[in-house]
């Protein structure tokens, strides 16, 4: 169990607050751990604290496994990662001072040597090595060469790496004790326990949304969607809480159940379903109006069922998962329970009829493993394109983009960045010159990052930690053991720091460290002298981190949120581009699919680093409408995800029906939809021109040169937006969809014993021409956001 029932009696007695007992109970750990390092450093036996000669090292480990709500299973899988990193680092090491000497180390051989010693750390990508791993070597790196320079002669080549490596693994061996007592903390328990509430948000979720197709007035039904849409705000957070805790659970349950493949597909099973309470969302989000006139009794009856159904077999999978228990409903079932569905035989023929259809459709997919599931064989993963590397032009292109997708020239930035850190701190002080390095180093991040702001925080983070370990050894000056204690509520509040948006993990850490290192050491001479010699060389390793970022990377956040945008666009074209009734293209569209989402994730990122840099004589970011952008963009996602599998689900009928009639009336249907795509695509591709723009002050300009001449035939280009055709022009174009389709199931499917396919064909038609009618309301929503931008940038003129 998590905790004992005395902790349960205490925690209900009190009513502490979740946000409360999550903190307070990763400060106990923290503490704890701390404490046992203290204790064996401060009052070990001789024989052991001569061998522990880097106690401070031993404090930043605990702190770089036990923080974030550290499990048992993370405080393992750091003994591996301790290991692995001391392995990796001191191994090298060893060699290179007993083949050059500690005795010839200057400023400048230890730099290079920490810089090469840290690019072959960094080198290998973040799925080859752990971030912990790496932030321990680079520590262990910097003490290694740089104290290798410092004492030179009194230095032994063999035992200096080994003392370092003591250290190292009593921080490792602090954080398992930590979480074995005085009750054991597994992932597995936090697993189980989010995983409930997971359950239990999808099911709260499922009956809202059946129950809102039940209202008869708009005004409880859009109160019960903004219920509904607060439930998937939580949900978000309970997903990503399960899936932190996953990895932990592996290595408590380790080597029994480590290969078991249900560990890695319990996020995807929780996707699958998850997706379609999306979809489901998005429908009712899109209707205008309640009480729906195409439900009926026995839709209403039919949904109740599902939904029962549905909770029913969720709350099983509760005690299963762990075992592989599925998510969805068995395949035998679904026909039975879906049955209603069948009394679909008429493709609506207004507009505002589709987002029932649709809604439906997602409630179908709830019931189908098979229609959620993505290709598993090696046959049905999308086929690339062979790219040769020696065709012309494309051959540096090639190349440049080889080089780019590697970490080679992270890697090189960031050895020169600590290279540079150690040097200047050496140059300040021959002593402490791996204070600075020491930052950068257990600081390291494997993406891009806000750099002003993280430098930012992680300064005052260290100042706010050293000023309070500087008064605390005031206070406490002859009591070093209630000194000590004096961390407890420090621990306590860098835990709301570190779940704070003001400093955030960055800022909490360094806050830690910064008290520690203060308040766990003695006879190192006044505190007051060392707080302000650390916090100089903070300063001057930040500062060196930051001016090599601005060398190697001078894009600002925003610039790159633009670049990010404009391959957004471009990849959405191709998305549309690829949806088709006769052509084979839903592995193409997959593939596009997964690649538009990883895109406005990572747009996504770039937008919430722009929001943080300064702007300094830069024009601010204009982060509402880049936030409406990602907004339309993750929609547009979620859409062409359920109309690709509408358009399987035709392709597959209409094949099985292979004939001239057949193929004529589909062909027909098929341009229209090649009509609507070019519709949408024309003013995606407008808009992916100006986001291409080096400034939007040059769309004005280009406008101009854009226009057509009238008496040629051409029309303006503001006739490439959607926006200019209008509500009543967008209705014209998806009911003139609507009623093609209309005529085909008519001619295709007029016997009696075919209502069965019949009803699937026209769910799935709606769901197409549903998805088409997002795509445009989404792309004039982009168009407006667009408009926005460009008016942001020239203020002066009307755009």
């Amino acid at each position: 169990m998590e905790r004992l029932p005395l902790t349960n009696l205490i925690m209900n007695f009190f009513n502490i607050p979740l946000l409360w007992k999550e903190c307070l109970s990763s400060a106990f750990r923290t503490a704890l751990a701390c404490t046992i390092v203290a204790i064996v450093t401060l009052y070990g036996p001789i024989s052991i604290t001569s061998f522990i000669t880097f106690p401070a090292f031993s404090y930043v480990v605990v702190i770089l496994i036990i923080i974030n709500d550290a499990t048992l299973g993370d405080a393992l899988r750091g003994c591996w990662l301790g290991l692995y990193a001391t392995i990796q680092s001191l191994g090298p090491a060893m060699l290179s001072l007993w083949a050059m000497g500690p005795n010839r180390f200057s400023k400048g051989t230890a730099s290079i040597a920490v810089g090469l010693a840290a690019f072959v750390v960094v080198l290998p990508s973040a799925q080859s090595t752990h971030l912990i791993a790496k932030r321990i070597s680079l520590g262990q790196i910097v003490l290694v060469y740089v104290l290798a320079y410092s004492n030179g002669a009194h230095i032994d080549t063999f035992m200096h790496p080994l003392h370092l490596a003591a250290s190292t693994f009593l921080g490792v061996i602090a954080c398992v004790v930590a979480l074995l007592l005085p009750y054991p903390r597994f992932a597995s328990y936090q697993v189980n326990k989010n995983y409930k509430q997971l359950t239990n948000n999808i099911v709260k979720r499922l009956k809202l949304l059946v129950k809102i197709t039940s209202e008869e007035d708009n005004i409880s039904a859009f109160g019960l969607i903004s219920r509904a849409k607060i439930l998937t705000t939580k949900r978000t957070k309970i997903f990503s809480t399960v899936l932190h805790y996953l990895d932990g659970m592996k290595w408590e349950r380790f080597p029994i159940n480590f290969f078991k493949p249900h560990y890695n597909n319990l996020g995807k099973k929780l996707q699958e379903v998850d997706t379609s309470l999306i979809g489901m969302e998005l429908a009712l989000s899109s209707t205008k109006s309640f009480p729906i006139n195409i439900i009926d009794q026995d839709l209403t009856h039919g949904l109740n069922t599902l939904e029962e159904h549905v909770n029913l077999t969720i709350k099983n999978a509760k005690h299963t998962f762990l075992g592989g228990g599925s998510l969805t409903v068995p395949e035998s079932n679904s026909k039975n329970i879906s049955h209603f569905l069948q009394s679909l035989h008429t493709i609506p023929t207004t507009q505002q009829e589709l987002p029932i259809f649709f809604f439906l459709f997602c409630a179908k997919l709830l019931h189908m493993k098979q229609s959620t599931e993505g290709p598993t064989s090696s046959e049905a993963q999308p086929i690339k394109k062979k790219e040769n590397p020696s065709e012309g032009k494309d051959k540096w292109a090639y190349w440049a983009t080889r080089l780019k997708n590697t970490n080679l020239l992270p890697a090189i930035k960031y050895s020169f960045s600590l290279g540079l850190s150690v040097y200047m701190g050496l140059l300040y002080s021959k002593e402490s010159g791996f204070w600075s390095g020491l930052p950068v180093a257990v600081s390291y991040v494997s993406s891009r990052e806000a750099t002003f702001r993280a430098a930012n925080v992680k300064a005052q983070g260290t100042v706010i930690g050293t000023v309070y370990g500087v008064l605390g050894c005031f206070v406490f000056n002859r009591l070093l053991s209630i000194r000590f204690l004096s961390l407890l509520p420090w621990f306590i509040f860098t835990s709301f720091l570190q779940r704070s948006r003001m400093y955030g993990p960055a800022g909490g850490i360094s806050a830690i460290i910064g008290a520690v290192l203060i308040l766990g050491r003695k006879n190192y001479g006044p505190p007051s002298e060392f707080a302000i010699e650390r916090i100089i060389e903070t300063f001057i390793g930040l500062s060196c981190s930051i001016l090599v970022d601005l060398l190697f990377w001078p894009k600002r956040a925003s610039t790159c949120a633009k670049f990010e945008l404009s391959q957004c666009l471009s990849i959405l074209i191709d998305s549309i581009e690829t949806l088709s009734l006769v052509d084979k293209t839903d592995l193409q569209l997959k593939e596009n699919q997964i690649k538009l989402k990883m895109q406005v994730n990572e747009l996504k990122k770039f937008v919430l680093e722009a929001e943080a840099e300064p702007n300094f004589w830069f024009l601010p970011f204009h982060s509402g409408c880049y936030n409406r952008l990602l907004g339309s963009l993750s929609k547009l996602v979620d859409v062409l995800h359920f109309g690709s599998l509408a358009l399987k689900s035709l392709q597959q009928e209409f094949q099985r029906n292979d004939n001239n009639f057949v193929n004529e009336e589909v062909n027909m249907l098929q341009s229209e939809l090649v009509h609507v795509k070019e519709v949408i695509c024309s003013s995606i591709k407008g808009l992916e021109e100006i986001s291409k723009m080096k400034s939007f002050k040059f769309v004005e300009k280009e406008k101009k040169n854009m226009c057509w001449d009238v008496e040629m035939g051409k029309s303006n280009v503001d006739s490439a937006w959607i926006s200019g055709l209008g509500d009543d022009g967008i209705r014209e174009i998806v009911e003139s969809f609507l009623q093609r389709s209309r005529d085909v199931v008519n001619n295709l499917y007029s016997g009696e014993g075919e209502n069965e396919v019949k009803s699937e064909v026209v769910l799935s038609l709606s769901v197409v021409g549903f998805c088409l009618s997002v795509c445009m309301q989404g792309t004039i929503e982009i168009e407006e956001a667009m408009r926005e931008l460009v008016q942001w940038e020239n203020s002066s003129s009307n755009v």
